[in-house]
C-alpha cells in the first residue's frame, strides 16, 4: 500500500512557513480590497450611471486570469437585473465582434492594459461608437487611454511571493465587480422576488416563488372541527386526514384553536380522561396561523422558529382556507 501524502510530507516541508504564507496572502488581499475605496469616486458613479442608461448589453471582456474574472462579473450582473454577457477578446478577433453593437457597452478587465488582444480590437470599438469602461491597475495604459470611463483597480503587490501571479489584482477586480452589481441592483430596484426568477431552478428560487397556495392543504383535506365536537370524533378527523393535528374553528370557519398529536401525548402523560372531553377542552387557543398568500418559505420560518410541525393557513378574515405541515414543504423541496 502507498504511503500517505498528507500522513508523511515530502522531505523540507515547513507546515509554519504554509501557515505564514496563507496568513500573509489573506492580508495582502484585504489591503488591496481596502484600497479601492480611496478610489472609488466619480468615475464608479459615471460607470455605474453609463450600464443603468445602455440600451443593450454590458459586455465584459478579459484575457487570461482578469478574463475567468470577467465571467464571474458578467454572470453577476446578468442574475442581478443588468443585461450582460462575456466575449472573448481573442475570439472577438475572429468574427466575435459582431456580438457587440453600437447599443452595447464594453466593461474591459486588464490589470496592466496592455493584454494584446484587447488593444487590437480598441479602435473597433472605438469606430463602432460603443462606450469603453476600463477597469485597470494602469491608468497610464493602452485601455486606459481609449476608455470613456477608468476604474482604478491596482493593487500595491501581488499575494505571490515572486510577484508574477495575479492574486491580489484579481481579487480587487472581482470586488469592485460586485460592487458594479449591488449598486446597479440597487438602483433598479431590484427585489429578492427577481433575482428568483433568474434562477427558477434552484433552490433559491423555490424558496422565493413558492407560495403557501402552490404547497397547501386545502377543501376536505383540511382537518377541522367544532369547538363542541366529541374528543373521539375529533381523533377520527385527526387520523383521517393525515396532518397531525386539527384545527377547531367557529361556525364562521375562524380558528380558535388546535389540537396536535403533540397536545394528545401531553394530556396522556398527565393521566386525563379524555373520554368526556370535547375539543374546546383539549385545543390550543391562539395558535400560530399564517396568511394565504404569504410565502412557504415563510410557514418553514415559522415552525422552524416556534418548533412546530404544522401551520394552519387563514384568509384575510381569519377564516381557515388550508394547512401546511413540514412534510408538505419537504416535498416541495422549499425545506
Amino acid at each position: 500500500m502507498s504511503a500517505d501524502p498528507v500522513r508523511e510530507p515530502a522531505p523540507g516541508f515547513d507546515a509554519a512557513r504554509v501557515l505564514a504564507l496563507a496568513n500573509e496572502t489573506f492580508e495582502i488581499e484585504a489591503a488591496a480590497v481596502q484600497g479601492l475605496k480611496a478610489r472609488t469616486g466619480e468615475a464608479f458613479v459615471r460607470a455605474v450611471q453609463a450600464m443603468l442608461a445602455v440600451r443593450g448589453r454590458v459586455v465584459v471582456m478579459g484575457m487570461g486570469k482578469s478574463g475567468h474574472i470577467g465571467r464571474k462579473v458578467a454572470a453577476t450582473l446578468a442574475s442581478t437585473g443588468t443585461p450582460a454577457m462575456f466575449v472573448h477578446p481573442a475570439e472577438a478577433s475572429h468574427g466575435d465582434l459582431g456580438m457587440i453593437k453600437a447599443i452595447d457597452l464594453v466593461l474591459a478587465i486588464s490589470n496592466g492594459g496592455e493584454s494584446d488582444e484587447i488593444t487590437a480590437i480598441l479602435p473597433v470599438l472605438k469606430r463602432q461608437g460603443v462606450l469603453l469602461v476600463a477597469m485597470t491597475g494602469n491608468a497610464q495604459s493602452t485601455l486606459a487611454r481609449h476608455a470613456d470611463i477608468v476604474l482604478d483597480s491596482g493593487v500595491a503587490r501581488e499575494a505571490c511571493p515572486l510577484q508574477l501571479a495575479p492574486t491580489a489584482s484579481t481579487t480587487a477586480q472581482l470586488a469592485l465587480g460586485d460592487a458594479l452589481a449591488v449598486a446597479l441592483l440597487d438602483a433598479r430596484g431590484f427585489r429578492a422576488e427577481d433575482f428568483a426568477r433568474s434562477h427558477p431552478g434552484g433552490a433559491l428560487g423555490r424558496k422565493l416563488l413558492t407560495h403557501l397556495s402552490d404547497v397547501m392543504r386545502t377543501g376536505d383535506a383540511v382537518p377541522r372541527v367544532a369547538p363542541d365536537t366529541p374528543f373521539p370524533d375529533l381523533m377520527r378527523e385527526m387520523s383521517a386526514k393525515g396532518l397531525g393535528a386539527s384545527a377547531i374553528v367557529d361556525e364562521q370557519g375562524r380558528v380558535q384553536g388546535i389540537f396536535t398529536d403533540g397536545d394528545l401525548r401531553r394530556l396522556i402523560e398527565r393521566g386525563v380522561d379524555l373520554r368526556a372531553m370535547r375539543a374546546r377542552d383539549v385545543m390550543h387557543a391562539g395558535p400560530r396561523v399564517i396568511r394565504n398568500d404569504a410565502l412557504a418559505a415563510e410557514a418553514a420560518s415559522l415552525m422552524e422558529q416556534h418548533r412546530i410541525t404544522s401551520v394552519l393557513v387563514v384568509d384575510a378574515q381569519d377564516r381557515l382556507v388550508g394547512a401546511v405541515n413540514s412534510n408538505d414543504l419537504m416535498r416541495a423541496k422549499v425545506i
